[in-house]
Order: structure tokens, then sequence, then C-alpha cells
């Protein structure tokens, strides 16, 4: 029987089944599907999770894999028959090489011990999201996570060397390159980047580290609209340049639903505003970096591009005033139900999509909360809403009010979060019937019998 050949792998540290299995392997945070994996495997090596895949595929036995389970679209969540693939015993910090600036790391790593492992060195590992203490980097790979610091440090993509990853037939692609410069071939570690485990596992990554910030500035402003927001992340680009590192805006609604909700935040500003926006610059020259923020701030004040600002004098009001925008994380798991919308637009499209997407959710559900905030340096903007807590309003009523909203802006129904289940039908509005064929290809190329996270991304 597969199920006591799979446990024999493992041996008896290695896995669940049972009443043992808690719903930490049930869902993920989002809590829009719920599923009961028929066992939860926790292999603690690459050659386990090989003979797991070559066992499962010869079986026809599918499999999802499972990191931190933080994730939004349900591309974790198993379904029925389904046996769960958790990473999260293969947690080592395999290699810190100082003079390459890079890491390697087992994907079920915590993002947060990545972080806390490259600041000990003296480095910087800036891939940056509210989960950081649970999410882990083969999680943080698959969906090609974004975060904060995009704007500066660019996606999960741009801050990965190099992959190991497992086949469905268990085949392991060692292509742990450490090299920034590598153009022998394809770049096989992008068929395992953003595919959230449809075309293999992840199970090691080479990771590209940074020089260490010496100086962190922070500053939270309150501004007379959108377009002012636009106005002064290009009045910061210009007098900052790359040490411009966030751009966080969040709209009065989810400000308010933040400073409501979260008792652990404090005001930063008595100021009511439509939009807020946090700015953080770092840099290596902590003196002529602050003269060159305090600068720009002054600037946007006297323009009035900024109504009030207040700058951190230190680390503990730094912490204090990123609290209100990492907030927004345990603030929107307070509504119930809890509808989260992740999408991406041309810049100049957003101040149109948001006041939208705010005015038909009043009109059509005058009871329900929203909140809008986002990375707007790069085009990324976060929807939440409660509406439906009576039941009436299926999801993909609010779905088609986002995304259809979101295809006549020429944008992405997923900016950072990924497909999974939640988003398969909504993926044609920002992606080609080409584009949907050869991933079609792809998949019944790498994975024939498709044993891998069925039914996420692509439609069956």
């Amino acid at each position: 029987m597969i199920i006591e050949a799979l446990k024999r792998i493992v041996g008896p540290k290695g896995f669940l089944e049972g009443a043992d299995i808690s719903p930490a392997f049930h869902h993920d945070i989002s809590g829009e599907r719920s599923g009961f994996p028929s066992l939860v495997l926790r292999p603690a090596s690459t050659l386990e999770v090989s003979a797991i895949l070559r066992l499962c595929e010869g079986a026809g036995q599918p499999i999802v894999p499972q990191g931190g389970m933080t994730g939004l679209v349900s591309a974790g969540t198993p379904a029925p028959g389904e046996i769960a693939l958790s990473l999260q015993r293969m947690n080592s910090i395999e290699d810190i090489d100082e003079a390459a600036a890079t890491m390697t790391v087992q994907a079920g790593c915590p993002l947060q011990a990545v972080q806390e492992a490259a600041d000990a060195c003296g480095l910087f590992f800036p891939l940056d999201i509210g989960s950081r203490g649970t999410c882990t980097i083969g999680g943080n790979l698959s969906t090609n996570a974004g975060g904060n610091r995009v704007i500066r440090y660019g996606m999960a993509r741009e801050l990965t060397l190099g992959v190991e990853a497992v086949l469905a037939d268990g085949t392991v692609l060692d292509s742990l390159n450490k090299m920034r410069k590598n153009n022998a071939g394809f770049d096989l570690k992008h068929l395992f980047i953003g595919t959230e485990g449809t075309l293999g596992v992840l199970t090691r990554a080479v990771l590209l580290l940074h020089p260490k910030p010496r100086s962190q500035l922070v500053a939270f402003c309150a501004l007379p609209g959108f377009k002012a927001a636009i106005s002064l992340l290009r009045l910061l680009r210009s007098e900052l340049g790359g040490r411009l590192s966030a751009f966080e805006a969040l709209w009065q609604n989810s400000y308010r639903l933040v400073i409501e909700t979260v008792p652990s935040v404090r005001k930063p500003l008595q100021a009511e505003a439509p939009v807020y926006v946090l700015v953080e610059a770092t840099g290596t020259h902590p003196a002529a970096d602050e003269t060159a923020f305090e600068s720009a701030l002054a600037s946007a004040l006297e323009n009035g591009v900024v109504d009030e600002v207040v700058i951190a004098r230190s680390l503990t009001e730094v912490h204090d005033l990123w609290a209100v925008r990492d907030g927004i994380s345990e603030a929107v798991l307070k509504l119930n139900p809890f509808l989260s919308y992740d999408v991406s637009m041309p810049v100049g499209e957003m101040d149109v999509f948001a006041e939208f997407a705010m005015t038909r959710i009043a009109r059509d559900w005058p009871n329900a909360r929203v909140g809008v905030f986002g990375h707007i340096g790069d085009g990324n903007l976060h929807i939440v809403t409660n509406v439906g807590e009576d039941g009436a309003t299926p999801r993909a009523v609010v779905d088609e009010l986002i995304y259809g909203a979101t295809r006549r802006a020429r944008g992405s129904v997923s900016a950072e979060h990924g497909i999974g289940f939640q988003k398969r039908a909504w993926l044609s509005y920002s992606r080609t019937p080409e584009e949907i064929g050869l991933m079609r290809k792809l998949k019944a190329s790498l994975d024939p019998k498709g044993i891998l996270s069925p039914g996420r991304v692509l439609c069956p």
C-alpha cells in the first residue's frame, strides 16, 4: 500500500496522520478552502522528497507541497485524496558566502531566520513581508513574493541565483548557481519560481544578499490625495535615488481599520487625510542620508505635496511607524469574512481603480468595511473587505467586480500572492490564450500524470 511505503521513506518522525494532523495543515490564512489530507509527509532531505515523488508518480497519487501556509489563494490547501508534503523540517541555513554575498538555504527555512542570519554577518536580505516569522523561503519563491522593498530590490525572483528542485518523477535538478552572470543555456530556476509547486518541488535555494544598510530613515506622511502620493514618489526618487527602499500607501479606510482594531499600534499623526504614505530610505552614509531625507520631505511640505509628516528619531520610532503598515495583516484577519485582493496595474490607473472599487462596494454593500493599501512604487494594490458576512453574496460576485476593473486597467489579477485555487478562473483576465496554452504544455511536459498541486493555477 502506497501510504505505508511513503511512511517508511520518512520514518516515524516524518509523517502525521489521523488526529495528529492539526488544522495548520488544512488551510492557509485566508481560510476560504479547507481540506483534510490523507497523510502529511515531513521529509528531512532532498533524497526523501525525491523518493516520495517517484513513488507518488508511479501510483498516480496527487500531492501538494506546503510551506508556512501563510498564503492567501489556497495553493497549499489539500484537495480530497491529496497527500500534503510539508517542507518545514528542511529548514537549515547551509552556507553563507560573505565574499560572494550569497546564502544557501533549505526550502523550509523561515524568512525571518534568513534575515537574521544575514544581519549577523553584516549583510542584508531585503525580501520582507508581514508573515516573515512563519512563511518559508520555498513558499516565498514558489509565489515569487514581493513585499515592502520591491521598489529598490525587486521581487523574490531577483533575489534568487539558483535553486534545487525535484520533478514529479523524482528527478533532482541541481541548479544551485552562485553566479550573478550565467548565460549557459536556459535559466531553469524560473520554471519553479512563481509556479506555485505545479512544476516541481523547491528544496534548496541560493539567495542573493546585499550590503547591510548603515542608515534607516522612516517617515509617515499625511497627503491630500493620491495625485499627491505620485508627486511625492517622483520627488523622492529624484532626490534620494537608489536610497528609496519603501513607499507604502494606505487609504484612509485601511489606516482607520488598523488604528481601530490593532491595540498595539499607536496613531502616528493626528491629522485625518485621504491617503497616508510610509516612506523608508536606507544607505551607507548616515549623516548625508539623513540630510537628504529631511531635505526632500521639507521640500514636499513646502510645495503642498505633504500636509503633515513625522520622522522617526530612534529605532523604537522606526518600529512604531512600520507597525502601522504591518498592522494591516492583523487587522484584516478580524474581518469576517475576510476577502483579500492583490492586483497590479500601471500606476496612472491606480487612483481610478481604487475609487471605483470603494464606490461600488459602498453602493452595493452599504454595511461592509473596505480597506485599500499597497506598494505604489511597483504598481501593487491590495483591497480587503468583509462583503458577504450575511452569507448572501457569493465570492464570485465580488471577484468579478474587482478583477473586471483590473482587466479594464490593463492590470494583473495577481501581483504577488499567486493564483492557487482562488484565482484560476480569472487567469484569462491577465493572460492571453496563447500564454495559458504554453503554461499547459509546460505542465504536461514536466508533470504528465498531473500529481503536483493539481487544479492550482490552471483550471482542469
